[in-house]
């Protein structure tokens, strides 16, 4: 029968599955192995539940051991399969209809173009809302690193997206006009 810490944790565990998955894709690249690697850190988190501290961060707590497994078995597979063309990627994946679509793809491109360390640092703090110290907990590594490598990550990102001023985020002025309109002449 389970006990009501065991309620809690599962609750707990369970509703950090999604930011764990996003975090697994951004490290491994491919949805269905991320997907694994999410299966493999929730089997282990289970397993080892005693050894949480109740009342602390089980979100950075799962992270590290997302983290921890990832490079475990990179390191037990001895290589990873190179993608820099995109033929694996694009079969996996469709381009959703919605707006947005080719920002979305040019961002993806950019981040994986990152350095492992950098893509984690930003995708940590900027995508999965952990602070600086908790990234830098996760990473095993002082907060001042967790700094700079979000600092060389946002900087190569504006580089590769050819960013150069906040005008150049959302619509361009002809989506927008349309965008507008629809709304205006839908009765409300």
């Amino acid at each position: 029968m389970a006990t009501v810490e065991d309620t809690s944790f599962k609750r707990d565990m369970l509703k950090t599955v999604p930011s764990l998955r996003a975090f697994a894709v951004s490290l491994c690249g491919h949805q269905d192995l991320a997907d694994d690697l999410v299966q493999d850190t929730i089997m282990k988190a289970w397993a080892k539940q005693d050894s949480f501290a109740a009342g602390t961060n089980i979100k950075a707590w799962l992270f590290t051991i997302l983290r921890n497994e990832f490079y475990s078995q990179m390191r037990k597979s001895g290589r990873e399969i190179q993608d820099s063309d995109n033929v694996f990627t694009e079969r996996l994946s469709t381009h959703p209809a919605q707006y947005g679509a080719m920002d979305l793809r040019d961002f993806r491109e950019a981040l994986n173009k990152l350095p492992s360390d950098q893509r984690e640092a930003i995708i940590l703090v900027g995508a999965s809302g952990f602070s600086y110290e908790e990234a830098a907990e996760i990473c095993h590594c002082a907060i001042g690193t967790i700094k700079s490598r979000i600092a060389r990550a946002r900087g190569k990102l504006q580089e590769l997206l050819d960013i150069t001023g906040e005008t150049e985020f959302g619509p361009d002025a002809n989506s927008a006009s349309v965008v507008s309109r629809a709304f205006v002449s839908r009765p409300g």
